[in-house]
């Protein structure tokens, strides 16, 4: 199966991408700029206001807007209402860092595994002197609570830095994570589908164990194109892409046993599309995470299963900041070897204090300019980059979206509110689709994200319907999109073939149902603004 692999530097990780067969992917057929000022450039402003909210534009919207607005300082009818709202896809999903810790907590239970009680970490049994078996949760509320403590954020005080708790969180419940990812994703699918989402994009690591075995054969080689030459060589990259999709298939079986896919009583989760996205561990040494690149770039071109390929594990670990301009020449190789591979690549997930002031002024701008990057996780540290103004504008010309997950930013970095470039991002025509990130340990799920960001940013209805688009509009599902031109520039315009229609309807014209049949995006975004018809016409009138 594939692994599960951990965001921790020191852990052994292990994290799951489950694939999306071609069965679930034919079942979709169906600004101006801020003003540059020497102070800006140095420092965001106090809540830099986002740009001109868009106005309803449909009574269904008048309607549902208000109602938004007459719940807003009542917190039962506000949750529900975000509960409700249809919010497109998660595009930023780590799955090990996803699942509930009480369904870990389970697993480690029915495993048979022992808790460290010192570290709280889960080992293998039998247990012995300082452990204690994880079953005993099931009766004892407060070994129960203090694993919830150990294995996520919960409890832990929001005025202190969450960044060492929440990293190290991994390497504790590594043991249970890594031994049925098929089961993790049915359990995260099912969150997402109960949540009105309609995509997910979840990262894994594949091959883990053999794509170290093939790094350490062919060793380092300055020279990138030779050693991506040494890698082909007698088709020691093609086995190990046949062994990452062969892994796949195994946690395909777990995950459509786990969520009662092909029986009277499927879950949810069955009928959710889903991609993987390839991890790369920055922290590794140059020739495993050149061999990862190439094995995740790779398995996209010859798998639709897979998508794309990410760097993941702290930005701030010390290989990752030694290499991490390595690291994107990498990828400007690669990419063009892989031309139609896709790339997202956490970057700017850094803050004043964590690491030193040079840092900070060019990672967003080598992800884009020479990783290729079409989207940037977190992206937080913007206005400390040199020429980030620019840079910005580049972004929103390029249309390269930014994967915001707001709750993981304030507990990891401490940085929200006023603080955090969410704001600077929209008013500088820059993508911004909200995500979860690693819902499980921060507590969280994407219908809190998106309370938290209408909350905070004061966003309208309209704003936050465009936000869901958005998490459509750049997902890397295959096809054409239902929406014309740069939809975050001029708004979301129903392409030529349904131009005449109305999106979400249930007779769309033979060009759009063409549309709609040839394009998994478009059918996914489709099934979207339906959802957002029966959603507007309820809005209000629940009980």
């Amino acid at each position: 199966m594939l692994r599960v692999t951990n965001r921790h530097p020191r852990s052994v990780r292990r994290r799951l991408l489950l694939p999306v067969g071609a069965a679930a992917l034919s079942s979709l057929s169906l600004l101006s700029a801020l003003p540059a000022t020497a102070q800006s450039e140095a420092r965001q402003p106090a809540l830099e206001p986002g740009p001109p909210g868009r106005l309803p534009t449909s009574a269904a919207e008048v309607r549902t807007a208000a109602h938004l607005e007459s719940v807003r300082h009542r917190p039962a009818q506000l949750r529900e209402f975000f509960r409700q709202l249809p919010k497109g896809g998660d595009l930023h999903n780590h799955l090990s860092g996803a699942v509930s810790t009480e369904y870990l907590i389970k697993l480690a239970g029915d495993d048979g595994l022992c808790i460290v009680e010192k570290t709280m970490t889960a080992v293998k049994g039998p247990c012995g002197a300082g452990t204690r078996p994880a079953a005993d949760a099931r009766t004892d509320a407060s070994f129960r609570d203090a694993l919830v403590r150990a294995w996520s954020m919960e409890g832990f005080p929001p005025d202190q830095s969450g960044h060492d708790h929440f990293f190290a969180a991994f390497g504790k419940f590594g043991a249970v994570s890594g031994r049925h990812p098929g089961k993790l994703l049915a359990e995260v699918a099912n969150s997402a589908a109960a949540q009105n989402q309609f995509y997910l994009e979840t990262m894994a690591t594949p091959a883990s164990k053999g794509g170290k075995q093939l790094a350490e054969e062919v060793g380092w080689d300055d020279d990138l194109d030779a050693l991506h030459k040494k890698l082909l060589a007698g088709g020691k990259l093609d086995r190990l892409v046949a062994q990452a999709r062969a892994e796949a298939d195994a946690t395909e079986a777990e995950f459509r046993a786990a969520a009662r896919c092909g029986t009277d009583h499927p879950t949810r989760a069955c009928r959710l599309p889903m991609r993987w996205i390839s991890q790369v561990s920055r922290g590794g040494s140059p020739e495993r995470v050149f061999t990862q690149m190439a094995l995740g770039l790779r398995l996209a071109e010859r798998d639709r299963r897979f998508a794309a390929v990410n760097l993941v594990q702290p930005e701030d670990e010390a290989n990752a900041l030694r290499h991490y301009r390595l690291q994107m020449r990498m990828l400007d190789h690669l990419h063009r070897q892989y031309p139609k591979a896709h790339i997202t690549l956490h970057a700017g997930e850094l803050w004043p204090g964590l690491v030193k002031p040079e840092d900070l002024t060019f990672h967003i701008g080598e992800a884009v300019h020479t990783g290729h990057a079409e989207r940037i996780g977190h992206g937080v540290d913007l206005v400390h980059e040199d020429g980030w103004q620019r840079l910005a504008r580049t972004m929103a010309r390029r249309e390269t979206a930014v994967e915001v997950p707001l709750t993981s930013n304030a507990q990891i970095l401490g940085v929200k509110g006023a603080d955090h470039p969410f704001n600077t991002y929209r008013a500088y025509g820059v993508p911004v689709v909200l995500a979860t990130d690693d819902p499980g340990i921060s507590r969280t799920d994407i219908s809190r994200e998106y309370e938290y960001a209408s909350t905070t940013y004061h966003l309208r209805y309209p704003e936050l319907k465009d936000l869901a688009r958005a998490s459509l509009e750049y997902a890397f599902l295959p096809g054409r999109s239902l929406w014309r031109g740069n939809p975050t520039r001029g708004g979301y315009r129903p392409a030529d073939a349904c131009s005449g229609d109305r999106p979400g309807s249930d007779r769309p014209g033979e060009r759009c149902r063409r549309l709609l049949a040839d394009s998994p995006k478009a059918a996914v975004q489709w099934r979207q603004e339906a959802a957002f018809t029966t959603f507007e016409q309820h809005a209000g009138r629940r009980p």
